[in-house]
């Protein structure tokens, strides 16, 4: 494959606004794309086919969310690394959040001299909100309270002194969490004592003074690279923030939000065909169901409308991603076109049914044997706990290994029976959002 390596140029460049990348991001694509609506911030989402294409010439920057990096980087695969590599040398700027930050160091497209630190030194299950304490910068205007969200991040290993640490991280807030351990609790049980049950680093204290949130240059082009996600959806700092970005990397003024923030009218709609309607209503009623089994039994519970605060040894995060994506499709066919009560349920007539219906034959033949085998599996997962702690990781039962295996892949990256359930359901998503 030939791969011209000529820098765009960022003067040809149109004052267009953001490309989201949909790729390899699930639930953090999700999130991320409510975020900046909610922000009313201008961007595009596109796909690892459109930046092969070349499509990153028509914006001035790319936003990589969060989900697995080594996943993102094949999808977009040689050539998508290297249009954004181009891109981003010849004056585009680059904002990655959590996975998308990780995708950009060193191992990855390599557009900051920066690794992320070996897993066995990083306090790898933190989630929720955080205290920052930061440097002067455009992006922290009107931040009176620097406190964010963090979700499971990794953690910045810096030592060019070009890398500018934007914010670092300071105490923990009373609502996080250290694996499933409230951080209040922890400190009331010791984190050292804790650290020594659970094989891995925990207390957040370590967190402190650790970087957060970075800028470089790699070429003509801006890149910032943060572990907080700015993108959690409901958060008015994380928007304020976000703002504030779209200010600093792509020259937008206050009154330059709204564009891109497309309204309803004048757009074409189809009814629903019933099978349609019906497939969708059964796959969310059978997730539904699956994340019943969980709460009954323990397990988890809705930390916040998109993600499940569950039990240390189950892959909760996968079970969130199903919940969250199958009821946004739910919800966007029950929203789009006419808002009056009585209004019929509506397709974008740019989607095609025919696709659509094989997509959804695709899910329910995948569906059903993963329920079973799920719910088998966490049923499994809860008797085993009432002895004996879990990892999700390792597990001396053959059994439970096994459907681990079976389907989630032998990795904590997406794979196995999850990935081909997922997958469709995300091309499903995808038709939705972008025809907004």
């Amino acid at each position: 494959m030939n791969i011209d390596h000529t820098p765009y140029e960022a003067e040809k460049l149109p004052n267009r606004s953001c490309a989201l990348l949909w790729d390899e991001s699930f639930l953090w694509g999700l999130m991320a794309w409510r975020a900046l609506k909610e922000a009313r911030l201008p961007f595009d989402v596109l796909r690892s086919e459109d930046v092969r294409r070349g499509a990153l010439c028509r914006y001035r920057m790319i936003f990589v969310p969060g989900g697995w990096a080594s996943n993102k980087i094949n999808a977009l695969g040689d050539q998508g690394m290297e249009e954004i590599r181009r891109f981003v040398a010849g004056g585009g700027n680059y904002l990655g959040i959590c996975g998308g930050a990780g995708m950009a160091t060193e191992n990855g497209l390599g557009l900051l001299p920066i690794k992320r630190k070996p897993p066995r030194e990083r306090v790898p299950s933190f989630s929720g909100p955080i205290r920052l304490s930061y440097a002067e910068h455009a992006i922290w205007h009107e931040i009176d309270t620097p406190v964010f969200f963090v979700w499971w991040p990794s953690q910045f290993q810096v030592e060019d002194p070009n890398i500018k640490v934007l914010a670092r991280y300071e105490e923990a807030q009373a609502d996080a969490f250290s694996a499933d351990i409230n951080i209040v609790d922890g400190g009331t049980i010791g984190w050292s004592e804790l650290e020594q049950r659970y094989d891995i680093l925990l207390d957040p204290s370590r967190l402190r003074d650790q970087p957060g949130v970075l800028e470089g240059r790699f070429g003509r082009g801006k890149v910032i690279l943060s572990l907080v996600h700015f993108d959690t959806p409901g958060d008015k700092n994380g928007a304020a923030v976000l703002r504030n970005l779209w200010s600093y990397l792509i020259s937008c003024c206050p009154s330059d939000f709204l564009i891109g923030v497309n309204c309803e009218t004048g757009r074409s709609f189809t009814d629903v065909p019933k099978n349609i309607l019906d497939s969708v209503e059964e796959i969310h009623a059978a997730i539904t169901e699956l994340i019943a089994t969980g709460a009954r039994n323990f397990l988890w519970y809705w930390r916040n409308p998109l993600l499940l605060q569950w039990r240390r040894g189950v892959r909760g995060l996968e079970y969130s991603t199903l919940a969250a994506m199958i009821g946004e499709i739910k919800r966007r066919l029950n929203n789009h076109g006419d808002s009056s009560p009585d209004r019929r349920l509506a397709l974008p007539e740019a989607i095609d049914p025919s696709r659509w219906e094989e997509e959804l034959k695709e899910i329910r033949g995948q569906l059903s044997p993963f329920c079973e085998k799920a719910t088998h599996l966490l049923l499994k997962e809860r008797l085993y706990m009432m002895n004996a702690s879990l990892s999700p990781v390792e597990c001396a039962d053959e059994e439970i290994s096994h459907l681990r295996h079976e389907l989630f892949g032998s990795a904590m990256s997406h794979g196995g029976h999850f990935k081909r359930l997922i997958d469709p359901m995300d091309r499903m998503l995808y038709d939705l959002i972008k025809e907004e």
